[in-house]
């Protein structure tokens, strides 16, 4: 009897998660990128940063975002970086798994000089839904562009509307 329930919890979560991918809704996703544990192969440092995503399910299952960061980087004299961008999350299977690819625009400052230069990122993480519309998202990322490439991981949070 027990594993019946268990399975009929189990079905009830799948289908509620699946309800929030459908076409027409809504999403933010903040979040903390490297916490400590991202590395940068042209600083050869970690990095600290915060991410915020937001946009709107075009089909059931695939999203279009648009993307906010800043990172810092550590001994605070090392360049900081300020990105804008655009990009798409496909969820597999209704159970939460995503995988996601952004182009940013990605401003590097490093006091008296800065400089701009486009990348390309990608992610891979799960939406962990605490409530109907509240998800836990960890997720791993890498970025690069033509100097750099930069993977850690990032924990967020999801709001569904």
């Amino acid at each position: 009897m027990k594993k019946i329930v268990l399975l009929l919890c189990l079905l009830a979560g799948v289908v509620s998660a699946h309800a929030q991918f459908e076409k027409g809704t809504w999403l933010v996703n903040p979040s903390a990128t490297g916490l400590g544990l991202s590395y940068d192969t042209q600083t050869d440092k970690a990095t600290f940063g915060l991410d915020v995503n937001g946009g709107a399910f075009v089909a059931d299952n695939l999203a279009l975002l648009i993307r906010g960061g800043l990172a810092w980087n550590e001994n605070g004299g090392d360049a900081d970086v300020y990105s804008l961008g655009v990009g798409t999350r496909y969820y597999f299977h209704k159970v939460g798994v995503f995988v996601g690819a952004n182009v940013n625009v990605d401003r590097w400052d490093w006091g008296r000089y800065d400089d701009t230069k486009f990348s390309f990122g990608l992610e891979a993480g799960y939406a962990f839904f605490l409530s109907k519309t509240v998800t836990l998202e960890p997720a791993a990322y890498w970025n690069v562009n033509g100097d750099w490439s930069k993977f850690g991981l990032k924990l967020g949070f999801g709001l569904y509307f």
